[in-house]
């Protein structure tokens, strides 16, 4: 999804601002490492690979507003989560990082939060987030307006170009860390920038969209708004039919798939529709619950490899 080769080449050396632009992957956000059960009709392997002695990296889990935890991306990283997800507002120019601008703190930034911290471990790390691991995932979420949050962020994003997967008139290099952008997105001036630092997420309204993979690497929606099982009882099987359709046909686009807004509280219910996501070879599961995804993910690569 690996530009640790590149990375560790150069040294990780910054380049000079003018020369700052480089570029994002064509198949940015698919998931290189093998997944369980996935609509590609592939054999089923388990995704997960060695992190340390007692964990393993998961690939396809996404901490969900990842910010509110004890310890933002920390918490997510000790339990080998490959994506993670801040929402953030522009306020007097900084990228700052809350739910609600209630609980805005000058202090929690972007760069502190995230930026900073990852650019040091793939520093550490031979030019990748986790020692020879698959590509990272950051997920910003503009919750202030579009074109100005996104002026800003392109300005912050410049100074770590050497850990960021760039585009650069449409030629695409990967590095340790991909960063998408969700919620305000400002289409039309992401676009026609030439040289990029972040892709954006689409909705099912674009899974037909033309748009280049490298601009569009993820399509995400509102689990509640498209579907009406929970979890209860068998999934429907006209619906079970609907997300593996919404999976392939995103995969065939070469982007990435997930929902929010999917049961999170530990339940029967919330197990069984992991479960269906995972078959259909989704991309991303989101949760706020890292223990308990990490828990079924194993749990579930485990069962796999004794099939």
């Amino acid at each position: 999804m690996n530009g640790g080769g590149i990375i560790a080449a150069r040294g990780l050396q910054r380049r000079p601002t003018m020369m700052r632009r480089s570029l994002l992957p064509s198949l940015l956000l698919i998931i290189v490492l093998p997944i369980p059960g996935t609509a590609r009709e592939e054999p089923p392997v388990a995704a997960e690979q060695p992190m340390a002695a007692n964990s393993r990296l998961l690939v396809r889990a996404h901490a969900h507003n990842d910010y509110l935890h004890e310890r933002p991306l920390f918490d997510a990283l000790e339990r080998g989560f490959c994506s993670v997800e801040a929402d953030v507002f522009l306020v007097d120019g900084k990228l700052l990082v809350a739910h609600e601008r209630s609980q805005l703190e000058t202090e929690r930034t972007l760069e502190t939060l995230y930026l900073d911290p990852l650019l040091e471990r793939v520093r550490a790390n031979g030019g990748r987030v986790f020692p020879d691991g698959p590509d990272f995932t950051l997920l910003v979420d503009f919750k202030s307006a579009g074109d100005e949050t996104y002026i800003a962020l392109d300005t912050v994003l410049a100074q770590y170009e050497e850990m960021l997967t760039v585009v650069e008139n449409g030629l695409v290099e990967k590095r340790a860390v991909t960063v998408i952008i969700s919620g305000n997105r400002a289409w039309e001036r992401i676009s026609a920038d030439s040289t990029r630092y972040a892709g954006v997420d689409g909705r099912l309204s674009d899974l037909a969209s033309n748009r280049p993979p490298h601009l569009m690497p993820l399509i995400s929606d509102n689990w509640a708004l498209n579907f009406t099982w929970r979890g209860r009882g068998p999934m429907p099987d006209s619906e079970r039919a609907e997300l593996w359709r919404i999976v392939k046909e995103a995969h065939a686009k070469g982007r990435r798939a997930r929902f929010w807004a999917t049961p999170d509280q530990p339940s029967p219910e919330r197990t069984a529709l992991w479960g269906e996501l995972l078959a259909a070879g989704i991309d991303h599961i989101g949760t706020d619950d890292l223990a308990g995804l990490k828990s079924f993910l194993l749990d579930s690569a485990a069962s796999t490899s004794l099939r």
